[in-house]
């Protein structure tokens, strides 16, 4: 049996937007570098919602492992604390298997949590009504020095670009598939949960309920992908670590990181 040695090189982490290609580009940089993948999205924690946060199918996943999905049930409890153990677990049991840990999502509080090593303090994060405090999100302290075995890479793409791929990915992304996703989650769950209500099912609930047409179900959904494309990037931008690049970099200059270290 050949010998796994350990990898202790860095991590690499790619963020970006939603719709920025995150998820398409980390399998790539998985198959160059014999790496794994852990998803720092705070939707596909959730067991159930496959269609609409866009999980990679199977076949999608192109033999890559992912770790990060179908954690919890939708309106369970999960925190940004409860994610970085998780993830922090996920990366010690990748490299200790000599692969390349490979981090990728837009939940910016995951990421920063994680790689700024956030220490939360339950009381703070969340409300005496168990909410999440969204203002403690906001204004944490500044981060002060990154982990040092990760390397962080953002995907850059000018702003028509990105709101052109918005819409074609709604396109995909509204189909009886996930009219029956979102049919099956109410009638297990109800309708109501944070999880549900926040994301492109209150628009499919939406139209399927006969509140909305399809296109106004798809252009609600569409500015609201914008608006939350914006608010990313407002997020990521103020953290100095990230190094950013256009899509067809990101390959080969993560693969260039992981050659550094071998």
């Amino acid at each position: 049996m050949e010998e796994v040695h350990p990898y202790q090189g860095p991590a690499i982490v790619i963020v970006g937007p939603t719709a920025s290609g995150k998820t398409g580009i980390a399998i790539e940089i998985a198959k160059k570098v014999k790496g794994e993948i852990i998803a720092a999205d705070s939707r596909t924690i959730y067991k159930g919602m496959d269609i609409g946060t866009a999980k990679p199918s199977f076949l999608e996943r192109q033999g890559i492992t992912h770790y990060g999905f179908d954690l919890v049930e939708p309106g369970e409890r999960f925190t940004v604390a409860d994610w970085k153990t998780y993830a922090e677990q996920q990366i010690c049991s990748i490299r200790e298997r000599g692969k390349v840990p490979i981090v990728c999502g837009g939940t910016g509080l995951y990421i920063d949590a994680l790689i700024y090593n956030y220490q939360f303090s339950e009381q703070k994060m969340y409300s005496k009504a168990g909410s999440f405090n969204q203002d403690f999100a906001e204004k944490y302290p500044d981060r002060v020095e990154m982990e040092k075995d990760f390397v962080v890479f953002g995907i850059e793409w000018p702003r028509e670009e990105l709101r052109k791929r918005i819409a074609e990915r709604l396109n995909k992304l509204f189909i009886q598939e996930l009219f029956d996703e979102t049919r099956k989650l109410v009638e297990t769950y109800g309708w109501g949960s944070q999880a549900m209500t926040s994301d492109i099912y209150e628009y499919a609930w939406g139209y399927l309920s006969g509140e909305y047409s399809l296109d106004r179900a798809k252009e609600l959904c569409f500015y609201k992908d914008v608006h939350l494309a914006k608010r990313q990037m407002t997020w990521f931008k103020r953290n100095k670590n990230i190094i950013w690049l256009p899509i067809d970099e990101i390959l080969p200059a993560s693969i260039q990181a992981v050659e550094n270290y071998l």
